[in-house]
């Protein structure tokens, strides 16, 4: 197959949908940068492992560091492929807590940029881009069949 043909090369960012049960029902962390809502993830460089990668990520991004894989932790959903062949793959964690300590970025202006809520899942569909659906869905499905 000539180079020019060749699929290209996935990257992949990896992250957490942090969920904590307030008492009535489960909310999600929801983090905002500038005008784009999410939740924490970063790029997984060759060699890294994904689950790992988000881990990090979660506890740098936020300082939570109780995340509990109650649903398995060989467990995520991806999102669809954008056009430069980019995936975003998240697992599920529980946090007994919903203190968060939110991480502005150096160098990237003031925290007015940057904001977190916990949300539910119907916020959530409200604030979170649509291309987070499907990520979405699956949660609520795990959440809907308990912890394994």
């Amino acid at each position: 197959m000539p180079l020019s043909r060749l699929p290209p090369k996935k990257l992949l960012s990896c992250g957490i949908v942090a969920v904590h049960f307030d008492g009535e029902r489960y909310r999600v962390l929801a983090i905002r940068s500038f005008a784009s809502w999410d939740f924490p993830k970063a790029l997984a460089t060759s060699g890294q492992d994904p689950l790992q990668v988000a881990m990090d990520e979660a506890r740098a991004a936020t300082g939570l560091s109780d995340l509990e894989f109650n649903w398995g932790d060989d467990a995520f959903r991806e999102t669809l492929a954008f056009e430069d062949s980019s995936v975003s793959r998240y697992y599920l964690a529980q946090s007994k807590t919903d203190e968060v300590t939110l991480r502005v970025p150096p160098g990237s202006g003031g925290t007015e940029d940057f904001e977190y809520r916990w949300v539910t899942l119907e916020e959530a569909e409200e604030i979170l881009p649509p291309r987070l659906a499907l990520v979405l869905d699956w949660v609520g499905q795990q959440l809907a069949s308990g912890a394994s």
